[in-house]
């Protein structure tokens, strides 16, 4: 299988609230977010947290790219679990929102972390939930796991027949279409402002390159780069202060090599973006970048400028 971890429905799903009524109040130095950036949830509530300017409110903890735990959750979590549900069942996992008052968890539910920094916490950054934009935001996302990440997975699924191989290859490159001419008349996905829906797509698409690409073969890899939009903008984006910083290649890979039973195919060979050179302050003069073909001879070729 090509996903880095599989997919589990969260254990605690409560809500920061607008006042002491809810139980969970909007205090800032409350909270602790736990996060391990390799994990798609983490990364994307991690890039949340930076560009709302949270750090001096709501504080971080980094936990390893792969977790420790035997049964893939982490040990360093283990006592958050128990304490906020008794014998706790199954693993420990990142992402999660901790309460410092009571010594329990919040939420463990990336997409309601994500609403609540921003709408209880970023009144100061950008607005990255506007009026009305919900339901925009949450089709983007839809978009993202049903037209990206699961057809991906399926795509390079180990041991599938090749006519369902092609058929998911065939969906995954609708869903970059339909993103590509979502990118034709503006910077952003929503219009001319970045929002919730960028940061999704953001990490969808370093999830597609990452870890996807791995289980594909070169011809499906090429492909996926003939989206030139769709990339040129994941490139900009990781070259936000907000955005590369978070970005862990190394960790990435070992969280994913440590789960994954799949198969590694020739798309593992074929880089779609050099994630290195479209850090902030990185030598955009330095090796090689994709859609153009160019390289310069590295073990991996890239093919995306």
């Amino acid at each position: 299988m090509s996903a880095t971890y599989p997919n589990a429905a969260p254990s605690f799903q409560s809500r920061i609230g607008r006042d002491a009524r809810s139980g969970f109040s909007a205090v800032p130095h409350r909270y602790r977010l736990h996060l391990a950036p390799s994990c798609p949830s983490s990364l994307r509530i991690a890039v949340t947290h930076s560009l709302l300017g949270l750090r001096d409110v709501l504080p971080v903890t980094v936990l390893p790219a792969v977790p420790d735990a035997p049964d893939g959750g982490y040990l360093a979590l283990r006592p958050l679990y128990e304490a906020s549900s008794h014998l706790h069942p199954g693993p420990a996992p990142a992402p999660v929102l901790s309460d410092g008052w009571t010594g329990r968890i919040v939420s463990t539910h990336a997409p309601d972390i994500v609403q609540d920094l921003t709408r209880r916490f970023g009144a100061a950054g950008p607005r990255l939930y506007p009026d009305g934009a919900d339901a925009r935001i949450e089709e983007v996302g839809r978009l993202c796991e049903q037209g990206i990440n699961a057809p991906a997975q399926r795509a390079g699924q180990y041991g599938a027949d090749a006519a369902a191989r092609d058929v998911a290859l065939a969906a995954l490159l609708r869903g970059l279409g339909a993103l590509e001419r979502r990118l034709a008349s503006n910077d952003y996905l929503l219009g001319g402002h970045l929002t919730a829906a960028d940061v999704e797509l953001w990490v969808t698409l370093v999830q597609l390159d990452t870890v996807h690409r791995w289980h594909l073969d070169a011809a499906a890899v090429y492909r996926i780069t003939d989206h030139p939009r769709l990339w040129s903008y994941a490139r900009r984006l990781a070259a936000h202060p907000a955005f590369g910083p978070h970005l862990d290649l190394d960790g990435i890979a070992r969280r994913h090599h440590a789960h994954c039973r799949g198969q590694e195919a020739a798309g593992a060979a074929v880089r779609i973006v050099d994630w290195t050179r479209c850090a902030p302050g990185a030598d955009t003069d330095a090796g090689t970048d994709a859609a153009t073909g160019t390289g310069t001879g590295a073990a991996v070729k890239t093919i995306g400028t």
